[in-house]
């Protein structure tokens, strides 16, 4: 078969079969050398066609008739090389059985002929005779592309275009002849009753989205955007509003406007989102005015001032917490100080907390941070809260594993360490340093201080006082008192204030150096010294500044 529509190669035509009897099937040139052609040979092959006539059930004269048959039916080519199909049927003259050859059937033979098959010698049985075959393969200059049967063509209501036939692309405008391609389709027009219908639904669909949706999104731009009804001015009144923890902005305005404090949620979350400070809002008691615009109760919220909580500061007393949990709660002074006194074993101290020595149980056990006043708050409850917060954060710290680490007796010395850090640290940025000072100071044999501390804050603490001038030295080491550092060694019977989280860290983790003295000249410089010659000389500088600061 030529390629690329090159010029076909031409073969040479077969010799016919000759009609003399001494004609050799195969020349001498072309004979096999693996089977010579000897007499034996030839017998044995006419014995073996003999034998098989036999078996089909041949006579002689039959099975000779037979062959020439066979040999008659040879198929027509065209022109090209194509199989058509039909058989020849001139009768030529046979040479004898015996010198019929045995051609190689593929030596010469065209691959896309169709050869002939049959069941049985000299039977050449039409393959495409049935309804069922597929019609005879055709030259490639005679194929037909193969196409989809053309569908029914749908009713119509409307009447036929008559100019159909002289658009292209419509009916009729075929590559192939009879209009059968596929580009010869015609592009029929779907009934408008089912149009209609169509279109009907998906014009309800589109109009009930668009309705839904301009429902949902008004909503939404209402909710994000309106300001919601509001009051004007600065309310009247009191009321206490308490917002649980968790509570969000949304639930906020909601609790406000059942208190009458604003006219809707709305206009207070408006007026939280256009304030910078209004995402900081924190949960607790507020006490606040009724008929309040929303900008004006976000304003009272964020600033504090309505706040209804109380704030321990690191380093406070107890005898502070008692004060302000009076003057928040409206008591009389000393209520919340008695309570203590009668109450402190009830208030859910741990067991390591008890010394016989204490001038108050609760000292260092009411943990630093804010706490909501609700409308039935009671000295008791204040000071249960603050109780548990110490204890959770103390355990939080293992606060018994970390003073047998640091060769302390109890954790009881451990808080202890930590609140004279508090006291003795100006600046959070030394609390390291003087954790490691105290630690020094409080080993037997160091030559420096001899196991005392000599802090004036334990002094204060005793004398229930705050000031820089706590007397002479040896003055100080005349008072007996278990808080006196100048006169006892090691660490007071208990804290002398409530640790911040900053102190009770260094306590654990103290620098490492050997520094037994420290004085802090100015906000940015607090001086070390591990000698008392060197800690004199830095004195001396604490002092000039201090004169500086007067002038």
């Amino acid at each position: 078969m030529p390629y690329a529509g090159g010029p076909r190669q031409q073969y040479p035509q077969e010799p016919q079969y000759p009609q003399d009897a001494q004609y050799q099937p195969h020349p001498p040139q072309y004979q096999d050398p693996q089977y010579p052609q000897d007499p034996q040979y030839q017998q044995q092959y006419v014995q073996q066609g003999q034998y098989a006539d036999q078996q089909q059930g041949y006579a002689p004269q039959q099975a000779q008739q037979a062959h020439q048959q066979l040999y008659q039916q040879q198929p027509v080519y065209d022109g090209q090389g194509w199989d058509t199909g039909q058989v020849q049927a001139q009768a030529q003259p046979q040479a004898q059985y015996a010198a019929v050859p045995q051609a190689d059937p593929y030596l010469g033979a065209d691959p896309y002929a169709q050869q002939p098959v049959g069941g049985y010698p000299g039977e050449a049985p039409d393959l495409y005779a049935t309804p069922e075959a597929y019609p005879p393969p055709q030259p490639p200059g005679r194929r037909h592309l193969v196409t989809e049967p053309e569908p029914e063509p749908e009713l119509s209501a409307e009447p036929a275009d008559e100019d159909a036939a002289a658009r292209p692309g419509e009916e009729g405008d075929s590559e192939t002849p009879g209009g059968g391609g596929r580009r010869g389709r015609s592009k029929d027009k779907k009934p408008k009753g089912r149009n209609g219908a169509a279109c009907l639904i998906a014009a309800v669909v589109i109009i009930g989205v668009l309705g839904g949706g301009g429902y949902y999104g008004l909503d939404y731009l209402k909710s994000k955007f309106s300001t919601g009804e509001d009051y004007a001015g600065e309310g009247e009144g009191s009321v206490t509003i308490d917002i649980p923890k968790g509570t969000g902005m949304g639930e906020m305005g909601r609790i406000l406007k059942a208190h009458g404090v604003v006219k809707s949620a709305d206009a207070f979350v408006a007026a939280a989102k256009a304030n910078p400070k209004g995402g900081a809002i924190q949960a607790g008691s507020y006490t606040m005015k009724q008929h309040m615009s929303g900008k004006a109760a976000v304003d009272l919220m964020v600033g504090g001032a309505g706040v209804n909580a109380l704030d321990v500061i690191p380093g406070w007393k107890t005898s502070q917490v008692y004060k302000a949990i009076d003057e928040r709660l409206k008591l009389k002074e000393g209520t919340t100080k008695d309570v203590a006194t009668k109450e402190a074993k009830n208030l859910g101290l741990p067991d390591w907390a008890a010394n016989k020595d204490l001038k108050d149980p609760l000292e260092g056990f009411l943990y630093p941070a804010r706490y909501d006043l609700s409308k039935d708050a009671t000295p008791q409850s204040m000071l249960k809260q603050m109780v548990a917060k110490s204890n959770e954060a103390y355990e939080s710290a293992d606060v018994r594993g970390q003073a047998s680490k640091l060769g302390l007796s109890s954790p009881l010395q451990l808080i202890t360490v930590a609140s004279l850090v508090q006291a003795e640290g100006k600046y959070q940025h030394d609390f390291d340093k003087i954790s490691r000072v105290v630690y020094n100071r409080l080993k037997p044999g160091n030559t420096e201080t001899y196991g005392l501390l000599d802090f004036d804050s334990t002094v204060n603490y005793m004398r229930g006082q705050s000031t820089l001038d706590v007397g002479s030295v040896n003055d100080l080491r005349k008072l007996d008192d278990p808080y006196n550092t100048y006169k006892i060694k090691g660490l007071p019977p208990g804290p002398i204030g409530s640790p911040g989280p900053d102190a009770l860290k260094s306590a654990i983790n103290p620098a490492t150096g050997p520094w037994y003295y420290f004085v802090s000249v100015n906000e940015n410089e607090t001086l070390f010294a591990v000698t008392n010659e060197e800690h004199n000389r830095n004195r001396q500088k604490y002092e000039e500044e201090r004169k500086k600061e007067g002038q």
